[in-house]
């Protein structure tokens, strides 16, 4: 182990070797690594855990500098662990580059399966027993690390002193098709109040799509298309979203001596805003992680979107319908335009027709249990269905409550310390 320094805080680098498949416990093993954080001068104390699950999937934990964000309301606490998950950070990271050790898209498809959240609770489970002496431990899980600490309250609620869950309540029977059926409205919304914000944005959007249609550039090997402009809208899901989307569409065009054209500002952060270089398991198992039984998720969020034709950006140039943006879908163009992916297209289909999924959540668990739980449910998420979470809320016994419209999706990292003090209150009943 390695420990360093940040203003603030010990740092300490842990890595755990854990099955690939839990039931195989003597068969491959994958590398996991964690960062452990306590405040300076605290070191040496004995402090109850707290293992943050980072949002997703796909993403290893965030990179703090310091006590920043909510970190340093929970060094008050806690002795933290940010774990990058199976597959993200520097936890065996699956990507173009290293998927290939598995052989073919076959392999790899098979492979990845295993990189859901049941997996994940069950790597939780072994890392606690080696950090914790087998005390439980609190998690605090965003957005997909929320519904990672429900399948941890299903499965293994005996490791849990505490859940705190912050944009993550998932639906506990929803295929991906129910999932992206709620999702496209929500988008629609954020659109709308968008242009509302921004009415200058409508003609703006409009004159950056048919131009890519027209031209169909490339920059750094991505294709950019009109889909991939419109998949600008995951923005829409954070705090500031709005504003940031807005000043990327006022630097789009410039005067050229060939006339006007795309800017090289636009056309690079157009490429590294929907890029997944840093973060290719999002696309990879985005819909696997609503995958249940014989019914394969098929490319749900493409499919769905045939539903909801106002999405269509070809009829909206057209006609004189604004441009809608999406976001928080997966779609099998993204494995064409984006080099990062390129290489997975093949292994991205396997996994949207496989079948036999098992089920995540239990609810006869959830109904019985004993756990504090704390959600952060914010009002109008992009990202995950308000009604869904309200449901699944009331059926998980003793979970309590926050819902706000003060914050989006990024709650957590905008509001840091003011959310986890919330949800710290509420588990142990002081609010």
């Amino acid at each position: 182990m390695t420990s360093y320094r940040q203003p603030g805080v010990v740092l300490t680098d842990h890595r755990f070797t854990v099955p690939l498949d839990h039931s195989d416990p003597g068969g491959e093993q994958i590398e996991l690594y964690g960062r452990e954080a306590v405040a300076a001068g605290r070191a040496a104390e004995e402090l109850p855990w707290l293992v943050y699950l980072e949002g997703g999937p796909g993403f290893g934990a965030r990179r703090f500098t310091g006590t920043e964000a909510w970190l340093g309301r929970a060094l008050r606490d806690f002795r933290v662990l940010l774990l990058d998950q199976r597959g993200t950070g520097l936890s065996t990271p699956a990507n173009r580059q290293t998927l290939p050790l598995r052989g073919g898209p076959r392999e790899q498809a098979d492979y990845l399966a295993h990189f859901r959240s049941d997996a994940i609770v069950r790597d939780c489970e072994t890392v606690r027993q080696r950090l914790t002496g087998g005390a439980p431990w609190t998690v605090l899980g965003q957005s997909f690390g929320g519904f990672c600490a429900v399948r941890y309250l299903s499965s293994a609620p005996e490791g849990l002193a505490a859940v705190l869950i912050t944009g993550g309540l998932p639906s506990l029977d929803a295929h991906a098709d129910d999932v992206y059926r709620a999702a496209y409205p929500r988008i629609e919304r954020k659109v709308a109040a968008h242009y509302a914000r921004y009415p200058q944005d409508v003609d703006r959007a409009r004159a950056i799509a048919a131009y890519l249609a027209e031209h169909r550039p490339e920059s750094a090997g991505h294709r950019l298309t009109p889909e991939l402009f419109q998949s600008l809208g995951h923005m829409l899901g954070a705090g500031n979203g709005s504003h940031q989307l807005h000043h990327l569409l006022e630097n789009a065009f410039v005067r050229t001596p060939h006339g006007t054209e795309l800017s090289d500002t636009f056309q690079e952060a157009l490429r590294s805003a929907t890029s997944f270089a840093g973060h290719p398991l999002y696309a990879l198992i985005h819909e696997a992680i609503y995958g249940y039984g014989e019914r394969p998720t098929a490319w749900s969020a493409e499919r769905v979107r045939t539903e909801f034709p106002q999405f269509d950006a070809a009829a909206a140039l057209v006609g004189d319908a604004p441009l809608l943006f999406t976001g928080e879908t997966i779609h099998p163009w993204h494995f064409d335009v984006d080099p990062a992916l390129r290489p997975l297209r093949e292994t991205a289909e396997l996994l949207a027709q496989r079948t036999g999924w098992p089920a995540l959540y239990d609810p006869e668990r959830l109904a019985a249990n004993e756990v504090p739980v704390a959600a952060a449910v914010y009002h109008d998420d992009m990202y995950v269905d308000t009604e869904h979470s309200l449901r699944t809320a009331a059926a998980i016994r003793g979970l309590r409550t926050w819902v706000t419209n003060e914050y989006e999706h990024d709650g957590v990292r905008a509001g840091g310390p003011r959310v986890l003090d919330r949800l710290l209150a509420m588990v142990r009943g002081e609010v």
